[in-house]
């Protein structure tokens, strides 16, 4: 019988995974006959075995799939069946359900699970990850898989820190505590299988992608987030972390290299200023235009210059070059950034521009971005009280609050 929470095969007797401790799923509730995890109906009275977490998220999951990711997903399954996949998984689960469902009682506890879910999937699809699996008081997630992402790692990165930040500011116990999240995430291999109708989909982890993962989640402190050195090599910068000691795990011969995520970095694109780059040639023609649209705007005229190319022709490279030669003038320069995954965050650029603007970083609170808004629109000379609830709400924050 495989456990649904590490994926470890164990002998159909078992009541307890051998890997994690996890209750397996028992006899039937009414007549006591055994049943395998991926059963729904039993063998011997045809009672309906379904899972909490199932009964929470009722239907496949074309039912709690955004409809423009399924219809990608199915388009495209033709190629995805079969073909071997780097993904990232994120592994979810809410720290210490039991105890808490005993404490508050099974109807609260439902519509806190309800609330839950839905706040971790709308992180996961905005990012286009996708549930693979509901565990009870928890799931797990694939990121690059079945969609191919190339920057899958930091998708998922950030959705477990939108998860982490949307549990925490939204969800309160009937004790006014805020409830808190664990979560591991490992980059490794799948096979992708079978892709249904329903957006069903089976999939061979190569090696220990899923196990890992699932491990790192157990190892978690409440409210933490651990992931594997993987997944830290490639989201380093564009996230903050910070080396926690090595994690002994349970099949390991040795300690595995883990590291605990805090926020969302500053980094926006793999061409930082710490790189030693080869020297900037043959763009005279290109960095001449660029030239001409400025000594334009410091006329007064306002320019508009659109650069068009081939994914490694040098488009960054050439904007990099052109920011540095400002430095020595009096001039204000802003950026902001379309992120690969921001098509469905509305004004992502604007708010990049915002944030840069305002000094606002990545792990401020709701109640010091309304500070600082209010204190640089006073800088300005601008009415604080008018302006600033609409530049707040592009932002996405209540003015007032602390997440």
């Amino acid at each position: 019988m495989r456990c649904q929470h590490c994926q470890h095969d164990n002998p159909a007797s078992a009541k307890f995974c051998r890997e994690c401790g996890t209750r397996l799923p028992g006899g039937c509730p009414n007549c006591g006959a055994p049943f395998a995890a991926s059963q729904k109906f039993c063998n011997e009275c045809g009672t309906q075995l379904t899972s909490a977490a199932e009964q929470l998220m009722p239907g496949a999951p074309a039912s709690y799939t955004p409809k423009h990711l399924a219809e990608k997903i199915l388009t495209s399954r033709s190629a995805l069946e079969g073909e071997r996949k780097q993904v990232t998984v994120l592994f979810c689960d809410i720290t210490n359900s039991t105890a808490l469902a005993a404490r508050i009682g099974e109807e609260p506890m439902h519509e806190l699970l309800s609330r839950f879910f839905e706040l971790a999937l709308e992180a996961v699809h905005r990012y286009e990850g996708t549930v693979n699996q509901f565990l009870g008081d928890g799931f797990m997630a694939l990121f690059g898989a079945p969609v191919a992402r190339e920057d899958h790692a930091r998708r998922a990165a950030l959705a477990a820190l939108e998860i982490r930040g949307a549990v925490g500011g939204q969800l309160e116990l009937p004790s006014g505590e805020k409830l808190s999240v664990r979560m591991g995430l490992n980059t490794g291999p799948v096979v992708v299988g079978s892709i249904g109708d329903n957006l069903r989909m089976d999939y061979t982890a190569v090696g220990d992608t899923t196990n890992l993962a699932a491990r790192l989640q157990q190892h978690a402190e409440p409210g933490s987030i651990l992931v594997s050195d993987a997944v830290a090599g490639l989201v380093r910068g564009y996230v903050t972390i910070e080396a926690v000691p090595p994690v002994a795990v349970k099949g390991k011969h040795e300690p595995v290299i883990a590291h605990r995520l805090l926020t969302v970095g500053t980094r926006r694109s793999r061409l930082t200023e710490d790189r030693t780059l080869s020297p900037f040639v043959g763009r005279d023609r290109e960095f001449s235009v660029l030239e001409e649209a400025l000594s334009e705007v410091l006329t007064g005229h306002g320019q508009v210059v659109s650069i068009v190319g081939e994914p490694g022709v040098g488009k960054s490279r050439l904007l990099r070059e052109f920011r540095l030669s400002l430095s020595s003038r009096d001039i204000v320069y802003a950026e902001g950034w379309c992120q690969s995954f921001g098509q469905a965050m509305p004004y992502l650029p604007l708010q990049d521009l915002l944030r840069a603007g305002f000094s606002i970083d990545a792990g401020d609170a709701g109640k010091l971005v309304a500070e600082k808004v209010a204190a640089e629109l006073i800088q300005l000379g601008l009415d604080s009280a008018r302006h600033a609830p609409y530049l707040l709400q592009l932002l996405g924050v209540k003015e007032g609050t602390e997440t």
